[in-house]
């Protein structure tokens, strides 16, 4: 979890029925040591009264613009002042578009416009309002300007559905929330590699072989490395996933461009973390237009790829090297067997399936290096990924000890 002691978060709740879970925000934010102001929109406090965000956070609420005892101090230019982060949880699809479009025609977008505090939003709404193009370009449109994507999850949602776009639990929100000035943190001044997504391998110019990894466990991976004050370099897969506020990326297909990134970044890297899951194969002959359907059967021949990690835990100088192991069956034993096989530092070993690992909001992880194991257990990636992230900072300190020794 991040340090929060003495910071000034304001949360801002908007009208999507997950403000419900709001007060729960504030009160894990308040354990962790920071002073919350609330703010809700006029369609947040139809969904939970003001009274129980001040009973929860100790200070009055604000609602609006027109607050005559306040705004004669012009208290939203006070507010924007005091907060050390802004927080808005839960950040419907019509609040996304506003402040993506610069608007202040309430309090809270003009907050964020009158703010120079580090900004996150939590999105919560329907799985078609979240994958309406729209939506996704403004939400693109606020990642590129430095704001934090925490989420959404996937999940039932209140309206019967289920999908992606259902906020993150608050714990997650919490764990993920960027804290300013964390220069201190368990990776600072440690340069951080890491890969995330799938590869796809041409097989024709339409048609291509690839995974169904989504991407998400190595991107909460390099959110979490940012916090922890890493300067973090994300090599990616093809994926749709608002790129991390303070991780630079570099977008990829195949599984030799990928090679290409990371042989290109890798000097001066400190830590490297495979989390992509890179194609084993290509095929050895990629046709150069569509191929059309001629007989009942085909072959196809493959050819393997390079191992990307293999050649980075065999590199002098070489990282703190940490693999993944995605398997379908003997998670521990096929971990152990790619962790000692390849040389690495530390593996997380997970199990995947239709039901389980891919391109789901959950995972559960089992980390395992030379001597030793820890289960990091169930729960979302983003908090898995700050689990992950504690353990390799952990682990690394151990082996500068048993160096110095």
């Amino acid at each position: 979890m991040p340090s929060l002691s003495g910071k000034h978060v304001l949360l801002g709740v908007t009208g999507g029925i997950a403000a419900y879970k709001a007060p729960d925000i504030v009160r894990r934010l308040r354990e962790l040591g920071a002073e919350v102001r609330v703010v809700l929109t006029a369609s947040a406090a139809q969904l939970v009264t003001p009274l129980t965000f001040q009973a929860v956070s100790g200070h009055p609420v604000r609602e609006s613009l027109w607050d005559d005892s306040a705004e004669a101090a012009m208290g939203h230019i006070e507010l924007a002042r005091w907060a050390d982060i802004v927080l808005v949880a839960p950040a419907t699809a019509d609040f996304i578009a506003r402040l993506a479009a610069g608007m202040a025609d309430d309090l809270l977008t003009t907050l964020c416009l009158a703010t120079d505090a580090p900004i996150a939003i939590a999105p919560a709404m329907n799985r078609l309002m979240w994958a309406n193009p729209a939506t996704r370009d403004n939400v693109a449109r606020l990642a590129a300007r430095g704001m934090t994507v925490l989420g959404p999850g996937t999940g039932e949602q209140a309206c019967g559905e289920t999908g992606e776009g259902r906020m993150l639990e608050p714990r997650e929100i919490v764990a993920a929330l960027p804290v300013p000035g964390e220069s201190t943190g368990a990776l600072a001044g440690m340069r951080v590699l890491v890969t995330a997504g799938p590869t796809r391998e041409a097989l024709d110019p339409v048609r291509y072989l690839t995974n169904r990894s989504s991407g998400k466990m190595g991107y909460a991976v390099a959110a979490a490395a940012v916090r922890a004050g890493g300067e973090v370099v994300l090599v990616s897969g093809p994926v749709d996933i608002p790129p991390p506020a303070g991780v630079r990326v570099v977008r990829i297909e195949t599984a030799a461009e990928m090679r290409a990134a990371v042989q290109a970044e890798l000097p001066g890297t400190t830590v490297f973390v495979s989390a992509a899951a890179v194609a084993d194969y290509r095929p050895a002959n990629p046709a150069p237009q569509k191929m059309k359907k001629h007989a009942g059967e085909m072959s196809l021949e493959l050819v393997r790829n390079p191992d990307i990690l293999a050649e980075v835990a065999a590199a002098t100088p070489r990282p703190f090297v940490v693999g993944f192991a995605a398997e379908t069956e003997h998670v521990e034993a096929n971990a152990r067997l790619k962790l000692e096989g390849k040389s690495l530092d530390m593996i997380a070993a997970n199990k995947v399936g239709s039901d389980c690992g891919f391109d789901r909001e959950d995972n559960s992880l089992l980390v395992l290096w030379p001597g030793g194991q820890e289960d990091l257990g169930s729960g979302g990636k983003v908090e898995l990924a700050e689990r992950l992230v504690g353990l390799i900072a952990e682990r690394m300190r151990a082996g500068h000890q048993a160096q110095g020794s």
